[in-house]
Order: C-alpha cells, then structure tokens, then sequence
C-alpha cells in the first residue's frame, strides 16, 4: 500500500467511527425526547459498567468459573456501600483499593 491507501484508510476508517456516534446526537439533540425514554436512556451507562464488572468480580480462572470469596467482590461491598452513601467517585475508589489492599495483607 502506498501513502495515499494509507490516508484513504485512515480516512474511511474515521469516517466510519465518527459518523455514528455523531449523526443521533445532532439529529436527536434538535427533538425533545418522551420522559419515558430519557428515563430509559438514563439506564443504559450503569447497566453497562454492571456488564463489565460483575463477570470480572465473580469469575476466576481459565476456563472461567464462578468463585464467590474472590477478594474482588469482597472488596467491592464496602467500595459500593460506600458509594450509594456519598456518591463520591473519588472516595469510592479509595475505599476499594483501601479493601483489596487490607484483603491482600489477610492472605
């Protein structure tokens, strides 16, 4: 490939991640959305971070197996906790290196 392909696809490659993430919000930043959907928009980031959380906290191992007493969710129980508390992203986050620390030293 020589430099021009390179640009064309560098070029394309934009286009095709850029435009989707950009046509709804302009198209949809001019409407005013039903409160229902808003409300299940507001949905979607926590559902998410829950998909790419929870197998990490109760799975080990490869092939993957369900393990309960990981010290990952064991940690992150006083990490939640402590976040629907305060709401505090910062504080959470200490709470639960703080947790996995102190379950690192009891092993």
């Amino acid at each position: 490939m020589n430099s021009a392909e390179y640009l064309l696809l560098i070029g394309g490659m934009s286009l095709v991640t850029y435009l989707p993430r950009w046509l709804p919000l302009h198209w949809l930043s001019r409407r005013r959305l039903h409160p229902w959907l808003v409300a299940w928009l507001d949905l979607i980031p926590p559902a998410i971070l829950s998909a790419l959380l929870v197998p990490e906290l109760i799975t080990d191992g490869l092939p993957r197996q369900v393990v309960w007493g990981g010290p990952e969710l064991l940690a992150a129980i006083p990490a939640t906790v402590f976040a629907v508390w305060t709401r505090s992203l910062g504080g959470t986050v200490v709470v639960g290196m703080l947790s996995y620390w102190l379950l690192g030293l009891r092993a």
